[in-house]
């Protein structure tokens, strides 16, 4: 079994190989990333990432091979591929800032990706995340299933991170779901919340889990503010997650960004909602029962995300 990262000079795209190298699942991880020039000195930081992570093997005995390369012929034969490529968000940028550079790279990388693996499923990591897939998708001509975005399952980590802070708790208790655009339009429901099966309410009252709820909203943006740019231990644990759901055939039930036809009132349109993931990608697509207010916070959040899309055409016309 083979795993393609692609952007894995970098900090995400590093964190996403290592962690499925540690779960030890796949023969071998392909890390590519271009190659970079600074003083006139050229690095190969995939290579250079590859190798440090490789040397750690011993020591966190796995056996999962991690090579380093700038050459997309050694992607051949994927069976998954994580794309992590693009500009980072930095201070004072939204999502949408990234949109017009990184659908230029997210449509390189997956023509290349799509060359040499055609039967290889697709995890989209770029930001904005949920037009960046639909890139992927209208690139690369793949079936939908096997194109989708790394978002709920992060999303839905950083929520019950923050709930087991609050409540001291162990957050392996602790379940969610979140639907919705990937950024300050997600949907929380706290509904679904459960601490060891019972429901969050017992434990926090309204008032302060809607601020929990605005957090997570937030959650990319306090790290960015924190760090100055984007976090990456999280996204990169989140992709690997579901690389091992697909690669394994678990038909494990995550919230990714699924492209929607006729689901949740949307038409061809990518949006976060429960899935059921294995084998061949994306197995179903679970649509749970909302309530008004519910169906109306993802109809609002579902417009954003079009009218992002929306962006992202025009500037394709005017190319």
């Amino acid at each position: 079994m083979k795993v393609t990262v692609v952007g894995a000079g970098g900090n995400v795209g590093s964190t996403v190989a290592l962690s499925v190298a540690q779960k030890d699942f796949a023969k071998e991880v392909v890390m590519v990333d271009i190659v970079q020039e600074r003083d006139g000195e050229k690095f190969y930081p995939s290579k250079g990432r590859a190798l440090d992570q490789w040397e750690s093997s011993p020591i966190d005995r796995f056996d999962t091979k991690l090579t380093g390369t700038v050459d997309y012929k050694d992607t051949a034969g994927s069976d998954v591929c994580v794309i992590t490529a693009g500009v980072p968000r930095k201070p004072g940028m939204s999502r949408d800032d990234l949109l017009e550079t990184n659908a230029n790279i997210v449509q390189s990388v997956v023509k290349q990706l799509a060359e040499h693996s055609p039967n290889t499923i697709l995890i989209i990591v770029s930001n904005p995340l949920d037009v960046m897939a639909q890139v992927a998708l209208e690139t690369s001509g793949f079936e939908s299933n096997r194109v989708m975005g790394m978002a709920g399952i992060l999303d839905t980590a950083r929520y019950r991170s923050f709930i087991a802070e609050e409540l001291d708790v162990s957050p392996k208790d602790i379940q969610a779901l979140l639907l919705g655009g990937h950024g300050d339009t997600m949907v929380p429901l706290p509904r679904f919340t459960t601490i060891g099966g019972m429901p969050v309410t017992q434990f926090i009252d309204e008032d302060r889990l809607e601020e929990i709820v605005e957090r997570t909203k937030g959650g990319g943006g306090e790290l960015v503010n924190l760090m100055g740019i984007s976090g990456w231990y999280a996204p990169g644990a989140a992709a690997a997650q579901m690389v091992e759901a697909i690669m394994l055939d678990q038909n494990r039930i995550f919230p990714v960004a699924a492209h929607l036809n006729g689901e949740y009132g949307q038409d061809d349109l990518f949006l976060g909602v429960p899935v059921k993931l294995g084998k061949g990608g994306i197995k179903q697509i679970i649509e749970v029962d909302l309530n008004d207010e519910e169906q109306q916070l993802l109809d609002t959040s579902a417009e954003h995300v079009h009218s992002v899309l929306q962006e992202f055409r025009k500037l394709m016309e005017n190319k």
